[in-house]
C-alpha cells in the first residue's frame, strides 16, 4: 500500500517536473508574439479619461479570458479531429490583423482633420463617448482573440513536437494562455496609469526633490508612450500577420526568405487588399440596401 502511495507521488512529481520544463519552452517560442500582444492591447488601451482607463482595461481583460476559454477546448478539439482547420483558421486571423494594421495606416495618412465647432459638437455628445468606448473594447477583445488564437497554437506546436501526453499538453498550454493574459495586461495597466504614479508622487514629496522629479518625469513620458506604442501596435499587426500568411502558405513559404522585411510586406499587401475588398463591400451594400 505505501510503495502504491510513493509511486503516485513519484509519478505526479514526474508530471509536474514534465510540465515545468516544456511550459517553459512554450513560453520561450511565444515571447515574441507576446511582446506584440502588450504592443497591440497596450496601444488599444489608451487615449480614455483617466477614470474609465481601469474599468475599460478590466473589460478588456475579461474578454481575453473569455476569448482562451473558448479557444483552447475548440483547438485541442480541431487538433484531434481535423489538424488541417487550425492553418485556415490562422491564415482567416492574420489577413484581419493586416487589415487592422493596414487601416490605421490609412487613416493615419488621410484621415480628414476636424474643424474646431465639430470637435465640440462631437464632446458635448456622452452617448458617442460610451458608444466609441464600447466600439474600442469590442475591437480590442477582436484582436485579442486573433492573437490569443497565435499564441495557443505555438504554445501547442510546442508540446506536440516533443510527444507529450494528453493531459501534459492541456496543462502546458492552458498555462502559457493564463500567465500570457496575467502578464500582458499587468503591464498594460502599469502603462496607462503611469501618469497618476507621476502625481502622486509629486504630491507626495510637496515637488520637491528626486520624487518630485520622478512624478514630472512619468507624467511627460506618457503620451510619448502611448505614441510610441500606437506605432509599434501598428507594425506588431502586419509583422504578426505577414509571420502567420509566411509560415501557413506552402506557396509564400517557398517563394520568400523568413526575414521582417518579408513579414511587414505580406502584411502590407494582404491588408491592402483585404481593406480594399472591405471597402468595395461596404460601398456594395450601401447600394444594394433599401432607403426607407
Amino acid at each position: 500500500m505505501a510503495s502504491g502511495f510513493f509511486a503516485i507521488l513519484d509519478d505526479i512529481g514526474a508530471l509536474m517536473d514534465d510540465i515545468a520544463v516544456t511550459s517553459k519552452l512554450a513560453t520561450k517560442k511565444t515571447a515574441g508574439i507576446l511582446g506584440d500582444d502588450l504592443a497591440v492591447n497596450a496601444e488599444k488601451a489608451t487615449g480614455f479619461l483617466s477614470s474609465r482607463e481601469i474599468p475599460v482595461l478590466w473589460a478588456i481583460t475579461k474578454g481575453s479570458f473569455i476569448n482562451k476559454l473558448i479557444i483552447l477546448p475548440i483547438v485541442f478539439l480541431l487538433n484531434f479531429f481535423f489538424p488541417a482547420a487550425i492553418k485556415v483558421i490562422l491564415v482567416l486571423g492574420g489577413i484581419y490583423l493586416a487589415y487592422e494594421g493596414v487601416e490605421k495606416i490609412i487613416e493615419f495618412f488621410f484621415h480628414r482633420n476636424k474643424k474646431g465647432h465639430e470637435v465640440v459638437e462631437e464632446s458635448v455628445l456622452p452617448e458617442d463617448d460610451a458608444n466609441s468606448e464600447k466600439s474600442k473594447i469590442s475591437s480590442a477583445i477582436k484582436t485579442d482573440f486573433i492573437l490569443s488564437l497565435e499564441i495557443v497554437i505555438i504554445a501547442l506546436g510546442t508540446v506536440i513536437e516533443k510527444e507529450h501526453p494528453l493531459l501534459t499538453q492541456i496543462i502546458v498550454v492552458s498555462l502559457v494562455a493564463i500567465v500570457a493574459t496575467i502578464g500582458v495586461y499587468g503591464i498594460v495597466a502599469l502603462i496607462v496609469r503611469m501618469d497618476d504614479a507621476g502625481f502622486f508622487l509629486m504630491k507626495k514629496s510637496g515637488n520637491k526633490g528626486f520624487l518630485s522629479g520622478l512624478g514630472q518625469v512619468l507624467i511627460k513620458a506618457l503620451p510619448i508612450v502611448i505614441k510610441i506604442l500606437g506605432v509599434v501596435g501598428t507594425i506588431a499587426l502586419l509583422l504578426v500577420s505577414g509571420e502567420i500568411f509566411l509560415h501557413n502558405i506552402d506557396y509564400i513559404h517557398h517563394l520568400l526568405p523568413e526575414n521582417v522585411l518579408s513579414k511587414f510586406g505580406l502584411g502590407i499587401v494582404f491588408g491592402l487588399v483585404a481593406v480594399l475588398l472591405a471597402t468595395v463591400g461596404k460601398k456594395f451594400i450601401a447600394l444594394i440596401k433599401p432607403t426607407k
